[in-house]
């Protein structure tokens, strides 16, 4: 993650604001020959070799009746990550942003002079953020209360969410990476190994490692060396990979970078839960003289601690700000949860989310959901699906978590380096999605004079990643104020 500091001179802001603010203002209402859009826009798009035909997009103020642009948008696209859109739009509508998850620790054996004389039970209720640092809370609270030991096993009940088989490595072969990881009932900080690497001064020197959180019986293997190189991308050869039952880590750190926190996912949930809360109840001080796996809990059983996750309306601000697959996933198999006998809550949760989105009037022709998070080459909405969604959200009572757990253009999450010497900066709020021969945005972007404009713009070709100036010169020109239906050409 990179920083998040953006320092400007405020004369030198003035003078950019001043002459980008002209600039928009002489040419918003032209188009380039040959092309019904905005003349910055149709151009970058020709800069990057992208043909309009690879192009979709939906502007309309919200508080007006038909759009004010579009092109192709009643196309089925690939939007990436900004599928995450309708998975907020669905878990808002459904399950209320004041919605929580109660992960808890129960057992019936009595306790003896600190002992817990038999089995103690870990259920999770399919919470999306349990991260490290509220297990070690909870099990401190355990110790505290007086369970020093326990007389037997530690079982991890993952069966809240009942899901179909995963394969991490489906997507583009790198299953170890964390955006890789699958939803689980028992989901314990995001299934992700952080590492945190410490390089040293010279080429060649070793880079020390520190695994947070820790895990139990897991072997590290070390490879990695420190660099002369630049440190712009600092992770351009880091790996992780499992051989022979070693977590071993290959590549080289810059030293002008400094301390920096990597991640991967090393292990599936079952193993990485039993592997964390091993590790996590012995650096507390306590003893587990049987074994931790996964199994079910008994129907009736004594809770001794309970502890309760932040509001929905928090945690689709995480999702969205930095783009978290893993916390998609698991809200569209919480949706999948609402469906009584349910054999696969993914396929179900697909289902009620597209049942919510044709209840509220939303064209859903040409829609594949496919997993909620967007990691996904089958995955299609049309721009026009995308912008009404956006249109509806603004009508909900929840309309404030929803806007607010899209990055702020050149503020924060994933779009802090999209518009930062641009007069936009800071009056887009934007999902943002790439794979490969993707790159969307999606989103609500405030004009000059005050009017609020849901904006939408995908793009599918070879040269997606390309079209960055033009998506930025699209939400420029909704700033300007000036993008009034016949201005800039209405399709």
């Amino acid at each position: 993650m990179a920083s998040m500091s953006h320092q400007s001179r405020l004369l030198t802001s003035t003078i950019v604001i001043i002459a980008v603010s002209l600039g928009l203002s002489a040419s918003c209402a032209q188009s380039a020959p040959g092309s019904r859009l905005p003349t910055a826009v149709a151009s970058e798009l020709a800069a990057a070799h992208i043909p309009e035909d690879a192009v979709s997009i939906f502007v309309q103020a919200v508080d007006a009746d038909k759009p004010t642009l579009t092109l192709n948008a009643d196309r089925p696209m690939n939007p990436a990550s900004v599928m995450k859109v309708v998975t907020t739009f669905s878990a808002l509508e459904q399950l209320g942003p004041h919605q929580t998850w109660i992960t808890r620790i129960a057992s019936d054996a009595p306790v003896d002079k600190g002992v817990l004389k038999g089995d103690l039970f870990l259920i999770g209720d399919g919470d999306p953020v349990l991260t490290y640092e509220r297990l070690w809370r909870v099990l401190r609270r355990l110790y505290l209360l007086g369970v020093t030991t326990i007389d037997g096993n530690v079982v991890l009940d993952h069966s809240a969410l009942v899901l179909p088989e995963y394969d991490p490595f489906a997507f583009d072969g790198k299953g170890l990476r964390p955006y890789n990881s699958p939803a689980d009932g028992l989901l314990m900080h995001f299934n992700t190994q952080e590492v945190a690497l410490f390089p040293g001064t010279k080429n060649k020197d070793p880079v020390r490692i520190v695994l947070e959180p820790p895990l139990a019986g897991v072997t590290v293997e070390n490879r990695l060396t420190t660099s002369a190189q630049g440190c712009d991308p600092w992770y351009r050869d880091l790996t992780a990979g499992v051989e022979g039952g070693k977590l071993v880590f290959t590549g080289s750190l810059p030293a002008s970078c400094g301390p920096r926190i990597w991640s991967c996912a090393p292990l599936a949930p079952p193993a990485f839960d039993a592997a964390l809360v091993r590790a996590v109840w012995e650096e507390l001080g306590g003893k587990i003289t049987g074994k931790v796996g996964s199994g079910e809990a008994p129907a009736k059983i004594k809770t001794l601690i309970a502890d309760e996750s932040p509001p929905l309306g928090e945690i689709v601000r995480t999702m969205n700000k930095w783009s978290n697959n893993v916390i998609a996933r698991q809200l569209i198999a919480q949706l999948g949860r609402s469906e009584q006998s349910s054999s696969d809550m993914i396929a179900d949760g697909i289902k009620v989310a597209t049942r919510h989105l044709s209840e509220a009037k939303i064209n859903v022709s040409g829609l594949v959901i496919e997993n909620g998070a967007g990691l996904s080459r089958k995955a299609r909405i049309r721009a026009d699906t995308l912008g009404t969604v956006l249109l509806r959200a603004w009508e909900r009572p929840w309309m404030p978590e929803f806007v607010s757990s899209l990055p702020i253009a050149g503020r924060d999450g994933t779009t802090f380096r999209r518009l930062t010497n641009s007069p936009a900066r800071g009056f887009a709020h934007l999902k943002t999605g790439t794979v490969n021969d993707v790159k969307a945005i999606a989103g609500f972007v405030l004009d000059r004079n005050g009017r609020r404009h849901v904006v939408v713009m995908m793009v599918n070709h070879p040269s997606a990643d390309g079209s960055r100036k033009a998506q930025d010169a699209l939400v420029e020109w909704v700033w300007s104020g000036q993008n009034v239906p016949g201005e800039a050409g209405e399709r």
